[in-house]
């Protein structure tokens, strides 16, 4: 019974821990004869990295990917596809200190309770260095959807840091790659930037909330009840290291609204195709995608890793006192969004080649 991988007909599994030889991915089900080279994948992986800027981790990891199966002559031969990102930045005494304490809001301890063994250097698999592996398999899955479909276009971006939101009167898709916080409202970057240097000289983190759209997509995909699209997506975002919540369309607002608001209502444009006046599904209705955009955002919780000392517990349950060093993001959530941006995917394929096998 395997806890480590993800997916149906596209299914990935990782491997390794944040201070090993290295991370890894082994996708099994990956349509054959997709171009694939390590440069296309590295594309995705560069967006990931840390280190790239003063508000995420000065940990500076390439991620360079190696291809070591399933791809002959630059296409996918359909058998499993093995890709390795060595670690080359560890400073594994940054966490000598807290090798027998817990770190409060982190899996420290519920890793300690369930296995009685932990890798406490950066956290082993419960460390956001796992997202790199998730990251290659979106890549592979992007590159295969780019193949079967054209049109779909998949990008996430940051709309919350803290509480401080951006203005959606100023969305604009272009801006979302010109600065560090693949922010699409470029009036609140310099607010976002004085913030975090606060937050991080004072020693703390901050929470994010990210959105991640997929366009184009076809009427169709998913399926009723169990496998339901809505529900897929979910699990691949809930999955992600530190995500405590998710929601599609309205999602929690829904709530606050009348049935009248909430629908959306439908007409015809004469092309077969129905037309929706609104969308508060987020593009799902009964775990079908309409055709509509895809719409979900997810919350990511503080940096567990700060500064500032707490209270907590050792192995032997004494109470004592712990304060982390070592290199951190003020806000991870920065980084999540390429990783938001790669579940997508993953789950796109998956329940493509799903409807595929049942519908023709």
């Amino acid at each position: 019974m395997s806890m480590n991988s993800f997916g149906h007909l596209y299914r990935f599994t990782t491997w390794g821990e944040s201070h090993g030889k290295a991370i890894g991915v082994t996708i099994d089900g990956c349509p054959p004869r997709i171009d694939l080279t390590e440069k296309k994948i590295q594309n995705f992986l560069d967006k990931r990295k840390p280190g790239q800027n003063k508000f995420t981790t000065q940990r500076k990891e390439p991620d360079n990917v190696e291809i070591l199966s399933g791809v002959f002559e630059g296409k996918t031969t359909g058998t499993p596809i093995q890709l390795m990102i060595k670690n080359v930045d560890q400073r594994s005494k940054d966490y000598s200190k807290i090798s027998s304490s817990f770190r409060p809001g982190h899996a420290d301890i519920t890793y300690f309770q369930k296995y009685g063994i932990r890798d406490y250097r950066g956290g082993g698999r419960s460390s956001a260095r796992e997202t790199a592996a998730r990251v290659a398999a979106g890549a592979v899955a992007r590159l295969a959807l780019k193949n079967i479909i054209p049109k779909l276009e998949i990008f996430g971006y940051l709309v919350q840091i803290g509480s401080k939101k951006i203005n959606k009167n100023n969305f604009d898709q272009k801006q979302i790659s010109k600065n560090p916080f693949w922010c699409p409202d470029k009036e609140i970057v310099d607010n976002w930037s004085l913030y975090l240097r606060k937050i991080r000289k004072d020693g703390n983190s901050v929470g994010a909330i990210i959105e991640v759209i997929a366009k184009n997509l076809p009427a169709g995909i998913g399926a009723p009840i169990y496998n339901k699209l809505d529900t897929q997506i979910a699990a691949a975002m809930m999955s992600i290291n530190a995500v405590k919540g998710v929601e599609i369309g309205e999602g929690m607002n829904s709530a606050t609204l009348t049935g009248d608001e909430n629908a959306d209502e439908i007409r015809s444009n004469k092309t077969n195709l129905p037309m929706y006046e609104s969308n508060n599904s987020g593009g799902i209705l009964g775990g079908i995608s309409t055709g509509q955009d895809l719409i979900t955002r997810f919350a990511v919780k503080p940096t567990s890793s700060i500064l500032k000392t707490k209270n907590t517990v050792n192995e032997n349950y004494d109470n004592v006192q712990i304060q982390t060093t070592g290199r951190h993001d003020p806000c991870v959530g920065i980084r999540a969004v390429p990783v938001g941006e790669a579940m997508m995917a993953c789950v796109l394929l998956d329940q493509y080649l799903i409807n595929r096998g049942q519908i023709g």
